[in-house]
């Protein structure tokens, strides 16, 4: 039993992280809030046929050039904004930004990369523009009423829009800004009565792509979260109801829009509009209300995806955050992980005491475990003797092996069943640090300069064909993992030898590319999972 629990066990993770890396995840909008009417299950597909509006996006992606009557660039001056957390530049052509850069996250660990931009389309697709049935606004110079801002502390600032569409017709989009937040605030109005306009967001992943990790449109309707994955380009997908918020995100950052009258319905569309992963969506509100539904006020977020800044906006935001399967066991995880760094500032250090209180939690269910096993290996002659003597009745064998079973107080299950209960836990810690921003460029000690990065000691003049540098906490932690089975197999059966003599190979091969926060992870667990073998070898019985 024992050797069968931990082939199996093995070979489930392996399954698991197989799954992940080949298919990536589909997100299913909830039906409970889908308009009849609205959409149409595409025969064989989890998208949409998409409405209108989708469609003429859809004929967009395949359009070369796309259609313009903007006035020249030149004529539409750049609008500095800079607070506390990022530095934003605006264009007065369709009155959006062009550029968002944070000011603590860099492209790489070194303080004189590029800060992240999460605005990585090309101009037509910049995003945060606003259209009318009959107006393009995004074609239009709006006129700035200031040079420049700059926000500082907990103050705020305004930057206002003036889009003059005909003499009786003018639209003022005013983006007010916060010194100490990722949040600024969208303000839509119009002199004269008009058509709810469709508001744009488009997006590209800033993060290098992670097939364990969907990167892609999400959003929150009545509280419930879910994933839009559109697997080719042109495909489309729309919804119908109340929105939280939508918005794209990838492994660390988050762009969302956030309806602020949450009585409002809306329409939201999404189209995949390339290979890169660019996703255009768009979001217009339903209104039944004669007087229209101007004037419009919008949230926007634009910055990592730490639970702190997304909770505090009180609209589902945190949400963004999503360990699939293992959230509710994740979230609990990653509050601990986040409290205890604020005593102890290093993510490295947390992780091995997470990884110790995690083991210490389930000691009594590994201990029963392991002695449970340990039993069974002393009463393997006398099960192989019941065997061989009642080999052709398979009713007097059970009944003789229950009897020993009784006699010896041991349960054959005994072995397996604590193994399983730790194995969700694993697998949400698994979640919680590949996902996590916080671990993104955390250093921990010596060579181990960024949590979120495979291991790697670069020696000048030493090079590995496709991996670099030296893995060398990986290789600690394939021979961990050697001798951790040489403390617990004891299997006479050459197959079960073969696989547990590859088993740290392969587990070594895989892990070189994983980030080394969940590689320093699973080496502490082998050497405690050692300290508890050794402890049971030698005191139980």
């Amino acid at each position: 039993m024992e050797y069968r629990t931990i082939a199996a066990i093995a070979l489930s993770i392996l399954v698991l992280l197989g799954f992940q890396y080949f298919f990536a995840p589909e997100g299913t909008p909830p039906s409970s809030v889908t308009q009849e009417g609205l959409e149409q299950k595409t025969a064989g597909s989890s998208v949409v046929n998409a409405g209108p509006a989708v469609q003429q996006l859809q004929a967009a992606v395949s359009s070369e050039e796309p259609q313009s009557s903007a006035s020249p660039a030149k004529d539409a001056k750049k609008i500095r904004v800079e607070t506390e957390k990022y530095v934003a530049v605006f264009t007065e052509k369709g009155a959006m930004p062009v550029s968002f850069r944070l000011k603590d996250y860099h492209d790489s660990m070194s303080p004189s990369s590029e800060q992240v931009d999460l605005i990585k389309v090309p101009p037509e697709h910049y995003p945060l523009f606003v259209d009318f049935p009959q107006h393009r606004m995004s074609d239009q110079v709006c006129e700035a009423d200031k040079d420049g801002v700059n926000v500082t502390g907990s103050q705020d600032a305004s930057l206002v829009f003036t889009c003059r569409i005909s003499e009786k017709l003018s639209v003022t989009k005013t983006y007010t800004f916060h010194g100490n937040s990722f949040w600024m605030d969208m303000h839509i109005n119009a002199s004269d009565n008009i058509q709810p306009p469709t508001v744009f967001l488009d997006a590209l992943p800033v993060a290098k792509a992670n097939s364990y990790v969907f990167t892609g449109t999400s959003y929150s309707s009545n509280g419930r979260f879910s994933e839009v994955d559109l697997d080719k380009v042109g495909k489309g997908f729309s919804f119908s109801g109340q929105i939280d918020w939508v918005g794209f995100g990838d492994n660390y950052f988050l762009s969302a829009i956030v309806p602020k009258d949450q009585a409002v319905q809306w329409k939201m569309e999404v189209v995949k509009k390339n290979e890169e992963g660019e996703n255009q969506l768009s979001m217009t509100p339903q209104s039944t209300k004669p007087e229209g539904i101007l004037p419009l006020d919008l949230g926007i977020y634009m910055g990592p995806k730490r639970f702190e800044h997304l909770q505090e906006q009180n609209y589902h935001l945190e949400k963004a955050i999503n360990f699939g399967w293992f959230d509710v066991i994740a979230k609990p995880l990653l509050y601990a992980v986040l409290w205890l760094y604020n005593f102890i500032p290093n993510y490295g250090v947390v992780i091995i005491l997470i990884t110790i209180l995690i083991k210490l939690v389930f000691w009594p269910l590994s201990h029963q475990s392991t002695k449970s096993m340990k039993t069974m290996q002393k009463l393997q002659p006398k099960l192989e003797k019941i065997k061989e003597k009642y080999g052709n009745d398979k009713e007097a064998m059970n009944r003789e092996l229950m009897q020993l079973y009784k006699t010896y107080k041991v349960n054959p299950m005994g072995g397996c069943l604590p193994m399983l209960v730790q194995i969700p836990v694993f697998f949400a810690l698994y979640k919680v640090l590949l996902q996590s921003i916080e671990l993104r460029h955390a250093p921990f000690m010596l060579w181990i300069n960024d949590l979120s990065a495979p291991d790697r000691l670069m020696i000048p003049g030493f090079d590995i064909p496709f991996i670099g540098g030296i893995p060398v906490l990986t290789l600690l932690m394939g021979v961990s993992m050697y001798f951790q089975q040489k403390m617990t197999t004891t299997t006479t059966d050459p197959t079960q030898a073969m696989i547990f003599k590859f088993m740290p190979v392969i587990f070594t091969v895989m892990f070189v590319s994983f980030p080394s926060g969940l590689v320093l992870y699973w080496f502490i667990n082998n050497i405690l999972s050692m300290a508890q073998q050794y402890y049971t070898n030698k005191f139980v019985a």
